[in-house]
């Protein structure tokens, strides 16, 4: 199918000979040097990137550009209508907090949010930080970590300016709007204060980019004296920072992607030593909260066989496993993804068969009942507030055709009250669109659930251009949400479909299991059954997809691309992880060691060096026809590093035999997220649209 794009040639990548031999195997790398030797230094300051990587990179998104000079305007008007969409002076449900209420807004023509409060019952607006100006002067600017004392003095707040994710933090007076001189520099965003409000801790990150420290800063000292509250040694193992929703503990979680360890740190006495909840033990996974009744932790795990977890309780005082006690018992299909306790109840979010449920139980009487809904495919989640003493549970809820609602539940007396539903200000009538749930059959026998919305209409003449997303990895699940900007696509006649494939966790934990390390290639024939099934169920055709995933995602998109080119009409592909032999051969980078769980080590392991050389993107390129490709990267991105996309790219222009164009876009002043700025991001998301428009021959 020819797309509505310019012609011009390509940057052509300079072939730079360099080998190496792994387990025998000659492997070869002509576009390795596109790695700038100083990445480290890279991820703090752009600016010092060689000028040669510099150059290629400026040159490649010049093509971009004038490829897609074609589609400016359907750019504009994607960009344009996806604006009209929100809501600019929008605002969250105000969260209750001791005399305050805490929320965001936006002011019209804002990019960035405002954090306000203001008095619980009623009174004026204090305007805490503001988004906007602080990003003003910035290429760059997100927010990271926001959060009040206890006394509700002082806020720790923390921002990234280049798009690394390595963050600083500072404390500003809530009453006068003015920041202190405390300044905490490469941290990793996660923040808890101490109940007296005089220091708080934090996660601090390595060399490496990786967070392995948890560290006390005592306010009006110097980050220098900040005492070492833990450091984790291992490589393979990141260190995140939470609190209990008693607001006791700080609950320090030390993870690979199949073991876990927490350790406590009584907010209450911040300078004793943490405390050790259980051991780690390979493949064992806890999470752990506070209740206040009887002094004791509730755990949710997969101890002892629960592969689709359950809930235990254990004293505070003795936390070991020994001491566990089922609390919610294991159900086989049943994944049970978080417990939060309440002084009266437990609130538990739980998954079968791809839809989330929401189940309460009444700590006395151990009394449960569901929070029901209708929809054939939904998203669900439970936003936590700051209040542990409380009957209400506030929850958000929404469809592919359902804005997002946000409710209010008394877990009593059983009664919601809806509190806010998602303003589509262009206009937006569910009732027009179909959202559905199907299945595929995998090449194995499984079912995979798809879920899809299209408009009533968009199939009376016959199959339709499709966007089928997928990711399929770390356990994640994608959620069938409302999302304003596939309007766009459905409203033109497209099937929006999203394929729940292995290496999420949507049919449960083995869900996850049968799609990661060395079961990784049934996330790809998984969605490539998906693809098959729009096809012969008369939603779509084949090569009238447009394939879409980020990230790991992005992977996918590689493997999809290499094992089956035709099914597509184009692939996007947003900050793509399509190096995967020579960075999981690679201890050095950031997330290396981590990840040899969910992929193998193919260092130490030869079985695991052939599985990933065989489905790698770049290394599994042939000399074939590809479908039209729109590469995403971001130069400051510490997840999936620029220079992926930027060889997959080159070798895949070297080595194809036709199809095309394979296009390259990165965005020099931001990381694995994109563009900052709600409205900034529009014109990323027009692009990307625009693009698989094109690839789908619509032309407005």
């Amino acid at each position: 199918m020819s797309i509505n794009l310019a012609q011009a040639e390509p940057p052509v990548a300079e072939r730079r000979e360099q080998g190496t031999h792994v387990h025998g195997v000659a492997l070869r790398d002509d576009y390795a040097w596109l790695r700038a030797e100083n990445w480290r230094e890279v991820l703090d300051d752009p600016a010092t990137l060689p000028a040669p990587v510099r150059t290629h990179l400026e040159a490649e998104n010049a093509h971009t550009e004038s490829v897609t000079a074609p589609l400016a305007a359907l750019r504009e008007t994607l960009r344009a209508a996806m604006r009209g969409r929100i809501k600019e002076d929008d605002s969250s449900v105000p969260a209750p907090h001791g005399r305050f209420a805490y929320y965001r807004r936006f002011r019209e023509g804002g990019e960035h949010p405002l954090y306000c409060r203001a008095p619980r019952d009623d009174g004026a607006e204090t305007l805490l930080l503001d988004g906007d100006a602080l990003a003003e002067g910035h290429a760059y600017f997100a927010f990271g970590g926001v959060d009040h004392s206890p006394d509700h003095r002082l806020i720790a707040w923390s921002s990234d300016t280049e798009g690394s994710e390595s963050y600083t933090i500072r404390i500003r007076d809530a009453q006068t709007g003015t920041d202190h001189a405390d300044t905490v520099t490469e941290a990793a965003g996660d923040l808890v204060w101490a109940r007296d409000g005089k220091s708080f801790f934090y996660v601090e990150r390595d060399d490496n980019h990786r967070p392995v420290r948890v560290k006390h800063h005592v306010l009006g000292t110097p980050e220098s004296a900040d005492s070492l509250v833990h450091e984790e040694p291992e490589p393979g193992w990141f260190v995140s920072l939470d609190e209990t929703r008693s607001g006791r503990f700080a609950v320090i979680g030390i993870a690979d992607h199949e073991t876990s360890e927490a350790r406590l740190i009584d907010l209450e006495a911040p300078d004793a030593p943490p405390q050790l909840v259980a051991a780690r033990e390979t493949g064992m996974l806890y999470d752990v909260e506070h209740h206040h009744a009887g002094e004791r932790l509730v755990i949710t795990t997969n101890a002892g066989g629960a592969e689709d977890f359950r809930i235990v309780t254990a004293p505070l005082a003795t936390p070991e496993r020994a001491h566990w006690r089922d609390l919610v018992p294991h159900r086989k299909g049943v994944m049970i993804t978080s417990a939060l306790p309440f002084a009266r109840h437990l609130a538990r979010l739980e998954r079968e068969d791809a839809n989330p449920r929401i189940v309460i139980r009444e700590w006395e009487s151990g009394e449960e009942h569901i929070i029901a809904f209708e929809e054939e495919a939904f998203s669900l989640s439970i936003q936590p507030g700051f209040e542990y003493d409380t009957d209400t549970l506030r929850f958000g809820y929404s469809s592919l055709t359902t804005p997002a609602q946000v409710w209010d539940y008394d877990m009593g007396s059983r009664a919601r009250v809806l509190r806010k539903t998602q303003d589509v200000p262009s206009g937006h009538d569910p009732d027009d669109y179909v959202t559905r749930r199907i299945f595929a059959q995998a090449p194995d026998g499984a079912r995979v659930p798809i879920s899809l919305i299209h408009r009533r209409d968009a199939l009376d003449a016959g199959p339709a251009p499709c966007l089928l997303y997928g990711y399929g990895a770390y356990g994640i699940a994608m959620p069938a949400s409302f999302r304003t900007s596939i309007l766009s696509l459905v409203d033109r006649g497209f099937v929006y479909a999203i394929a729940h494939i292995r290496g999420g966790t949507e049919k449960g934990w083995h869900w996850y299991e049968s799609g990661k390390r060395e079961h990784k290639p049934n996330t790809f024939t998984d969605f490539l059954a998906c693809a098959q099934t729009l096809t012969d169920e008369g939603f779509t055709r084949r090569g009238a997809i447009v394939a879409h995933g980020g990230s790991a995602g992005g992977m996918l998109m590689g493997a999809v691309a290499n094992m089956d080119p035709g099914m597509f009409a184009g692939i996007l592909a947003d900050v793509p992880f399509v190096d995967v032999l020579n960075t999981m051969l690679d201890a050095e980078l950031p997330l290396t060691p981590p990840e040899w769980p969910e992929w193998g080590n193919p260092i130490e392991s030869r079985e695991a060096f052939d599985l990933i050389r065989s489905y790698s993107p770049y290394d599994a390129i042939t000399a074939q026809a590809y479908p039209p490709i729109l590469a995403l990267a971001g130069l400051s991105d510490p997840r999936v590093t620029y220079w992926e996309p930027a060889k997959w790219v080159a070798r895949l222009r070297a080595t194809m035999t036709g199809g095309g164009p394979v296009l390259l876009r990165t965005n020099m002043d931001a990381g694995h997220g994109g563009v900052s700025g709600r409205f900034r991001q529009l014109e990323e998301t027009a692009l990307v649209y625009a693009f698989a428009l094109a690839c789908a021959g619509h032309s407005s």
